[in-house]
């Protein structure tokens, strides 16, 4: 029995905390159906949970293998634990679970090769990913695989893959050379149409390789939601025992899902997953209105001093601006859907977000947000634009975020963003917020060319960053509520 500090044991098969609610399942670590690429803890708290259910429904060889493709942290916690580990749910019916559905954990730059064995075992029928958005390596304008990416030319070049389109690559050679089948690659990050979007960019990888994709491999849309803040010494020290991989998490989940799998697959509809023809109202929804009012949180709430998403929700003001962002601006585009009350889900994200139980923290969101903005806001405003309707809340967020990667001093900045050094560049090599404004949205590659082309909708942002920049976030967020 391992002793952690403190003389509490460390978690494992023999070593279990009290009160938690045990699989209901027997174990069998021989046997895994799916490879997971970014083992973190959205994973732990999402897809492990659901895989976990269905195993204890009967559906038994679905285990996981895991895999960290940086650093051996999550690694390190799991494998002394028979990479067991406890989900504490906080909210209105949250309960604390056992979670045995992923059998190993692997460091893909330590060993690449076995992670690309693991890939190309014919027993694995499923990939599922969470690597955030900026591990698409994507260019956001175009939404084709950079390929000039430092990684990106790194794979092609024949080196031990860093990105995942070369282990799917080099895993797509070997299963083909031994007529191990086709794989389902599963997309769970928050990027829109993100299964053929991944499809776009492995094709795109391939072709710069001089090979194609072969039929029957299936890359299908998925939607994931569930709020999975950072876990604190804290939140360890009061299990009986020491758990590493301890992950927390508010009660409601969802994964909505693509019907388009290349071969076998869990069943996840045990646990609750929905197994639809078509994702993208879900999808929209979910990008457009929790994850846009998310950034929306983050980049006005860490500028008027709040740290975590509950007290962001709970400035008055901020509550009223990011509720008028989605109902007014973000809510008229979503299509018609008879599975939505976009009224009744606005009013439910706000309810979870506020929830003191589960601090997240609003740096957190505010990371890569060249990544995330072009689906949360950027689309929004281009649509509307073209319909003739102006987006005012949206560029006022906008122009929070762009005084955000500009301002390198507070909280949460520098920014965490791999345009940061580009979008430092254009607010050093220009004087007036118009200008500053104008040079994001043309020469930075995060925003659509729509955007770019239209002198209004550059003038309008300009007007923004102008009037936060002279009145500060307080005075133009009380500016603008003035207005409606």
């Amino acid at each position: 029995m391992s002793i952690a500090n403190g003389g509490r044991p460390r978690l494992s098969a023999s070593t279990l905390a009290d009160g938690i609610a045990l699989p209901g399942y027997t174990r069998d670590r021989a046997r895994s159906g799916i490879v997971h690429l970014g083992l973190g803890a959205f994973h732990r708290a999402h897809q492990a949970v659901f895989t976990d259910d269905a195993m204890a429904a009967g559906d038994a060889g679905w285990g996981i293998i895991g895999v960290s493709l940086r650093s051996p942290a999550v690694r390190d916690a799991l494998e002394p634990q028979d990479c067991l580990y406890v989900v504490e749910e906080r909210g209105e019916g949250g309960r604390s679970r056992l979670i045995g559905s992923i059998n190993q954990a692997l460091v893909a730059p330590e060993d690449p090769d076995r992670v690309i064995a693991a890939l190309a075992d014919p027993g694995v029928h499923v990939v599922t990913l969470t690597v955030t958005e900026k591990g698409y390596h994507r260019d956001p304008g175009s939404n084709h695989l950079l390929v000039d990416a430092q990684d990106v030319v790194h794979d092609l070049a024949g080196g031990a893959p860093r990105t995942i389109f070369g282990y799917l690559a080099a895993a797509l050679d070997r299963r083909c050379a031994s007529g191990a089948g086709p794989l389902t690659i599963l997309s769970c990050d928050n990027l829109p149409d993100n299964g053929r979007l991944l499809g776009g960019l492995l094709d795109d990888y391939l072709v710069a390789r001089g090979r194609a994709r072969p039929a029957g491999w299936a890359c299908p849309n998925s939607m994931v939601d569930r709020i999975v803040p950072a876990t604190t010494a804290g939140d360890r020290a009061r299990l009986t025992v020491e758990d590493h991989g301890l992950t927390i998490c508010e009660t409601f989940r969802q994964w909505v899902i693509e019907d388009r799998f290349a071969g076998p697959r869990p069943r996840w509809e045990a646990g609750g997953a929905q197994i639809v023809d078509d994702v993208r109202p879900f999808e929209l929804a979910k990008l457009r209105l929790l994850n846009g009012a998310h950034s929306a949180l983050a980049y006005w709430g860490l500028a008027l001093g709040h740290a975590h998403v509950h007290e962001a929700v709970r400035d008055a003001e901020l509550l009223v601006f990011v509720r008028h962002q989605l109902l007014a601006e973000a809510v008229p585009t979503l299509p018609p859907s008879s599975a939505l009350d976009p009224e009744a889900y606005v009013a439910a994200i706000l309810r979870r977000f506020d929830n003191p139980a589960l601090p997240h923290r609003l740096a957190q969101i505010a990371m890569d947000g060249s990544q995330k903005l072009p689906q949360r806001w950027l689309a929004t405003i281009v649509e509307r634009d073209a319909k003739g309707l102006n987006s005012p809340a949206h560029l006022a967020s906008l122009a929070a975020w762009i005084a955000f990667v500009g301002d390198r001093s507070g909280p949460g900045r520098p920014a965490d963003d791999p345009l940061a050094p580009r979008l430092e560049a254009i607010w050093d090599g220009h004087s007036t917020p118009g200008e500053i404004a104008m040079a994001v949205a043309r020469t930075s590659g995060v925003f659509p060319a729509a955007f770019g082309a239209s002198d209004a909708l550059c003038r309008q942002l300009g007007e923004a960053l102008d009037g936060l920049t002279a009145r500060g976030r307080r005075g133009a967020l009380e500016a603008f509520l003035s207005t409606i």
